[in-house]
């Protein structure tokens, strides 16, 4: 069974994308990667009519099985903040009209995913997905790679985690919730030191979800 997998870095400036094949032993095969700019001087509207449509094509030409989203999280530059939701909502709505699930991950997750750091620079993501994906080079800008890393992450999360809220996230047509499943038998000699670290994470969030939930 093969997860295809369209990760979404959102941006009005650059939005990259990155589709990702994963197979049932983890490994990832890149589909196809790049980034949809657009000018700061174009009006809002123009710009989220450009990202729609280019991501429309995307999921016309490769019908993924699920969208992996970055999530927004609070910085100081707002309008920053700003210009990355209102691509986010672009996107998720189109995957919304075709029914593909769309799962959101923060770049600490990420980070700890695919390097087995949360802390790690985008220079280390980019190797690392380099590594995982056996390419020559890594994707430019870095939006690209981040695109990946984000498929990257949530195929191995979907695959790896034996939670339930791992299937909520991806209930694709694909059967991702079936892999979690399965996921628990796999003995942990079979991970990388990375995904290890990733279902260790897991379970530390699982356990103190669990634990506010009975106080």
């Amino acid at each position: 069974m093969t997860l295809r997998v369209l990760g979404v870095d959102p941006g009005l400036t650059r939005c990259g994308l990155g589709v990702v094949d994963v197979a049932a032993n983890r490994r990832a095969t890149l589909v196809e990667v790049g980034v949809v700019g657009t000018a700061a001087s174009e009006s809002l509207d123009a710009r989220l009519l450009a990202i729609d449509a280019a991501v429309e094509q995307w999921l016309d030409r490769h019908q993924p099985d699920v969208l992996a989203v970055e999530r927004v999280f609070s910085q100081l530059n707002v309008s920053t903040v700003m210009g990355t939701a209102q691509a986010s909502g672009v996107v998720i709505a189109a995957a919304a009209r075709r029914g593909i699930a769309v799962a959101l991950h923060t770049p600490t997750e990420v980070k700890a995913a695919v390097t087995g750091n949360g802390q790690a620079d985008k220079g280390s993501v980019a190797r690392m997905v380099v590594r995982i994906l056996r390419l020559s080079e890594a994707p430019t800008p870095a939006d690209a790679a981040d695109a990946l890393a984000l498929a990257i992450t949530h195929a191995w999360r979907s695959g790896l985690s034996a939670a339930a809220a791992s299937a909520a996230a991806s209930p694709s047509r694909s059967g991702a919730a079936a892999a979690a499943r399965s996921s628990q038998r796999v003995p942990s000699g079979a991970l990388t030191a990375a995904q290890l670290l990733w279902v260790q994470a897991e379970a530390s969030a699982r356990q103190a979800g669990h634990g506010r939930r009975h106080r």
